[in-house]
């Protein structure tokens, strides 16, 4: 019966892409052009076909939708998920029954997916728009199965935008891998890929100061969060020299406290060391 309503339904002609699903920053459904209001069921429901899109059979979208819920129950909810969806061509059901959105449906993740394939053979000279990976999977949602596509994405996404910010330093454009370095610390601050990304970012653009506080603001991320010892990883992106001493050794002084040539420790009013490239600074206090 529910396969014959939907069936009933037809989309008006001369539309394309009539229907658009956002589930990256936050949810929202719109049909031509007019954001459409959805119950809870059925809001998860159509999100949950946004992040899965292979077609999904009933009863196991039924205990993923509804879990601890009894099978007959959950199916039962979900039937009324689906009326629930007042959307012509919105759903398709496959010969099995199988629920899946509409082959018209335009779903944001899919498209943030492909870029997250496409960007490798991207040439680095060309600025394609890659806001669709500055953004998790339904944040705040806090249902099991979106927890683990969350994740899977953020992972996915976070390696694209690594892997582009060094390709950009190869290419000469500091500035841009520095931005998106910084994107990829602010999502992921104890990631340490995505610090070592930003370091090397920092140093390329000739900014040694820089890359020195942000290394020595991990190493107190990782100390005051988990109290472990920062990664000697980082240490080969900093060559030793006299002025500079590797530390091979717990609670070390950091770098910033070694006097590098033309940079000096500096506090600012709050009492957060800062180092600065020679000359004196307005309204610190030596």
């Amino acid at each position: 019966m529910l396969e014959d309503r939907r069936r009933s339904r037809t989309t008006p002609a001369g539309t394309d892409t009539p229907h658009r699903v956002t589930v990256l920053g936050s949810f929202t459904l719109t049909s031509h052009g007019g954001a459409v209001p959805l119950g809870v069921d059925a809001r998860r429901l159509v999100a949950y076909l946004a992040v899965h899109p292979r077609a999904q059979g009933r009863r196991a979208l039924a205990a993923d939708l509804w879990p601890g819920v009894p099978v007959d129950a959950a199916m039962r909810l979900l039937d009324d998920a689906v009326l629930a969806v007042a959307v012509p061509g919105l759903l398709a059901t496959d010969i099995d029954g199988a629920l899946a959105l509409g082959a018209d449906v335009d779903v944001d993740l899919a498209a943030a997916m492909l870029l997250v394939r496409a960007l490798p053979d991207v040439p680095a000279v060309e600025s394609p728009d890659l806001s669709p990976l500055g953004a998790d999977i339904l944040p705040g949602w806090t249902a099991a199965w979106i927890v683990v596509e969350r994740e899977r994405f953020r992972q996915l996404r976070l390696h694209a935008t690594e892997e582009r910010s060094v390709r950009l330093v190869g290419a000469g454009r500091c500035d841009d891998a520095v931005a998106l370095a910084r994107g990829a610390v602010r999502a992921a601050p104890s990631r340490e890929s995505a610090r070592r990304t930003l370091i090397e970012a920092y140093l390329a653009q000739g900014d040694i100061a820089t890359a020195v506080a942000e290394y020595d603001e991990y190493q107190e991320l990782l100390r005051s969060s988990v109290g472990a010892t920062p990664a000697f990883a980082l240490d080969g992106l900093l060559p030793p020299s006299p002025a500079w001493p590797v530390m091979r050794a717990r609670n070390v002084m950091p770098r910033s406290a070694v006097s590098l040539p033309g940079l000096r420790s500096v506090r600012a009013s709050g009492g957060t060391r800062r180092l600065v490239a020679g000359g004196s600074v307005p309204g610190a206090s030596r």
